[in-house]
């Protein structure tokens, strides 16, 4: 009788520990979808202001942080390495959220299936997302 009364007791605390984590996971997920709402549409503002050739707007998408480490014109060099007119096509992917940021990996594509994956640093400044890092991941 007690060997059924452990296992009893096992399966509910087995259950409910499922049930905590399930809860968990789904709050979780919730926060992300809605503290990260408006970085998908600044990230097309920023490629369409660079492939637009209008950089200085592109460059103004960032926190004020961002410019006082990285001059106009590290920008500039940052951005004519990555050679973004051969990509056609970005994919982003799961945004994750450190230390009050969200990171967000986008996949740049070109035609011939090369990638560029770019990880993107997002900080709330007053009710705004912008750019705080932009950083060529190594794969």
């Amino acid at each position: 009788m007690e060997l059924g009364l452990v296992r009893e007791i096992g399966s509910k605390a087995l259950l409910a520990g499922g049930g905590a984590l399930l809860l968990y996971w789904t709050f979780t997920a919730v926060k992300l979808i809605l503290s990260a709402r408006g970085i998908n549409p600044l990230i097309k503002q920023f490629f369409t202001q660079v492939a637009a050739g209008r950089i200085d707007a592109a460059y103004l998408l960032t926190t004020k942080t961002y410019r006082q480490h990285v001059n106009r014109q590290q920008f500039i060099r940052f951005l004519a390495g990555l050679r973004l007119n051969k990509y056609r096509n970005l994919k982003s992917g799961r945004p994750r959220i450190q230390e009050g940021n969200v990171i967000l990996t986008v996949k740049l594509k070109a035609e011939n299936n090369d990638e560029l994956p770019l990880d993107f640093t997002f900080t709330k400044v007053e009710d705004d997302w912008r750019i705080a890092r932009i950083n060529r991941v190594n794969a």
